[in-house]
């Protein structure tokens, strides 16, 4: 909790920070950077530099946590802070790390604010700055300890021994591992982040979700090719596709990430659109492993039928499951009937358009999954709180900085 002497200030200054959080956040990137470019090389993420998400990313999630220092104190959003806390392990963040971070923030916070950051304003914003800090140090000790790995030991290297064309734009890769130290094991719907040598020589870091249970020697995951839209070519998707080929050896983290499959019994109901069917078939697959006899519904929408990737395996994996389903939606159907209704038939089209939750059946007291773009999330979220699905029952991945911060609301 805020002191007592900061409580008034943040209250009192919150305003002016939030309409400028923004442009602190820029000014805070560009000075770090330029007074450690080293930062760039295998932890930050150059590509949501470039188009502005982490800097929004940043900007969002201090102000929402300061608000709700000084207005929902009891209710600090341990959620989100647990998602940014397994992002951050998953890159091998170290403790010492948050001292550049807060050094640089606190210089931006004065370039922006100029002569209203008096003595207090900056005690009261540094003290925000360690209780964020701190609470995310905690949860990041408690992770490495947990799977008995410290910064530099998250890393390991593994030798791809098959590549899978699933549609034209992805593709999955299966590495094996290349030494007998023990294999973490992952949990239903968990991410990796590899480390590649980028053609400038600076490494980069990217997160791929796991798209299949652990058999202890293997893992799994399929990358989409970024190209041909407004924003520039993904550096790492497209070096993955046109460079890393069988018999290649790529460097992976341990496995992390917090939207994780829940063991009950309830329903599930998973919501995918694109590429974010990866987490789903993790899950699905997992599933099968234990030998679920859970109730299982899967909701994917996609371009087209030829574009929906993973989608023999989820197919099959529905199918073995006890009472697993599929529902697709398609922009542009093909006129061939695609599975819709139950698993591993072929009787209904599928429908056409983008994802309608209310067309389906949904099981009672379900747990609910999504990932995919940001606009699909916020259309299916809203959608299930309004037919009265408890907003602590929809778990959802974004691929990247999370600019939608839904667990603050």
């Amino acid at each position: 909790m805020l002191s007592d002497t900061s409580s008034p200030v943040i209250k009192a200054t919150l305003p002016v920070v939030g309409e400028h959080i923004e442009e602190i956040a820029k000014r805070f990137y560009k000075h770090m950077f330029e007074e450690r470019p080293d930062l760039l090389d295998g932890l930050f993420n150059r590509g949501n530099q470039a188009d502005g998400r982490q800097q929004q990313a940043l900007a969002g999630s201090i102000a929402a946590f300061a608000g709700f220092l000084v207005n929902k104190p009891d209710q600090l959003p341990d959620h989100l802070l647990s998602r940014v806390a397994h992002k951050h392990v998953s890159l091998g963040l170290a403790p010492d790390q948050y001292q550049i971070v807060h050094d640089h923030l606190m210089w931006s916070i004065v370039d922006v604010l100029g002569d209203a950051v008096t003595p207090d304003v900056a005690a009261a914003w540094d003290e925000v700055y360690w209780l964020m800090a701190n609470m995310l140090i905690n949860k990041e000790r408690g992770l490495y300890n947990a799977v008995h790995l410290s910064p530099e030991t998250i890393w390991r290297t593994w030798r791809v021994v098959r590549r899978i064309q699933e549609t034209d734009d992805v593709v999955t890769f299966i590495v094996e591992r290349t030494d007998e130290r023990d294999v973490k094991p992952s949990l239903p719907g968990q991410y990796v982040t590899i480390k590649m040598l980028m053609h400038d020589g600076v490494h980069q870091p990217r997160q791929y979700s796991l798209t299949k249970a652990d058999d202890g020697h293997h893992r799994q995951f399929a990358v989409k090719r970024v190209h041909g839209l407004p924003t520039p070519d993904g550096e790492m998707s497209n070096l993955l596709h046109n460079e890393i080929h069988e018999g290649d050896e790529v460097v992976l983290s341990a496995p992390f990430g917090d939207v994780v499959l829940e063991y009950t019994d309830r329903p599930v109901v998973m919501a995918s659109a694109g590429i974010g069917i990866t987490p789903m078939a993790g899950m699905l697959s997992h599933m099968v492993k234990a030998g679920s006899q859970r109730q299982v519904m899967l909701l994917h929408a996609d371009d087209t039928p030829a574009s929906f990737p993973l989608r023999a395996q989820v197919t099959e994996d529905l199918a073995q499951l006890a009472d697993g389903s599929l529902n697709t939606w398609f922009l542009e159907p093909d006129g061939s009937p695609a599975a819709s209704g139950a698993a591993g038939t072929d009787s209904a089209p599928a429908f056409k358009g983008f994802m309608d939750v209310n067309a389906v059946d949904l099981p009672d007291d379900a747990e609910y999954y999504l990932c995919g773009p940001l606009p699909f999330l916020k259309s299916v979220r809203s959608a299930l709180v309004a037919r009265g699905v408890p907003a602590k029952d929809i778990q959802y991945e974004v691929f990247g900085p999370d600019l939608w911060l839904a667990d603050f609301q």
